[in-house]
Formats: C-alpha cells, structure tokens, sequence
C-alpha cells in the first residue's frame, strides 16, 4: 500500500516539478531541463528527482547548481500544490539512460554501417 501511494506521489510531483522549472524558476543557469522520473521513499520524506539537460557538461552543473540553489523555493511550490502533511525533501540528479541509450544507438548504427561495406 505504501508503496504505491509514494509511487502516485512520484509521478503527481513529476508533473508539477517540469511545470515549476519551466514557468517558475527565473535562474539563467538552468537551461532546458527534462524531468525524467521521480522516486520518493515509502516513509514519504526523501525524493530523488532525476533530470536531463540539453547542452554540455558545463551547462548541466550550471544547471544542477541553480535547481540545487533553488530547492527551498522548488519544495515550498511542490507543497502548495500537493496536500501532504509533509514536502518530501528533494534531491537532484542526472539521468544518464538516455545519452547511455544514444551511445548504444550510435553503435548499433555503425556496426551496421561496417556490415553494408562488406
């Protein structure tokens, strides 16, 4: 039961999350910023917010350093949309599936690309 409940909490705070840094944050340092997933703990007090962001190495710790600088904002926002007794913490980090996932693609293709000179 209680984890289900943190999982709709998740994916409720998923949406408001991309809705917040995309309207609401005002930092130039976050650039364009995907919320790719939400995992919050069965006791409701901790959440791991997994993003991915368009643009260089540099701009992602730009980025994770203006959501980071941004968090007490970012949780007192997610708490006035969502009724809980208590805001779960948050804390960012990056999700590397998907450019694990291009890197994979990339292969593929040249793997297939050396078979048709054959």
């Amino acid at each position: 039961m209680a984890n289900l409940r943190s999982h709709r909490i998740g994916e409720q705070m998923k949406k408001e999350l991309s809705d917040i840094i995309q309207n609401k944050i005002k930092d130039p340092r976050v650039g364009f910023v995907t919320v790719t997933g939400v995992e919050v703990t069965g006791d409701l007090q901790q959440s791991t917010v997994y993003i991915s962001v368009l643009g260089s190495n540099e701009d992602k710790e730009n980025t994770i350093t203006g959501l980071s600088k941004a968090k007490g904002f970012i949780r007192s926002e997610v708490g006035k949309r969502i009724r809980l007794r208590k805001t779960p913490d948050i804390m960012f980090k990056f999700d590397e599936s998907i450019e694990y996932g291009n890197h994979i693609n990339q292969l593929l293709h040249e793997l297939n690309h050396n078979d048709e000179m054959k």
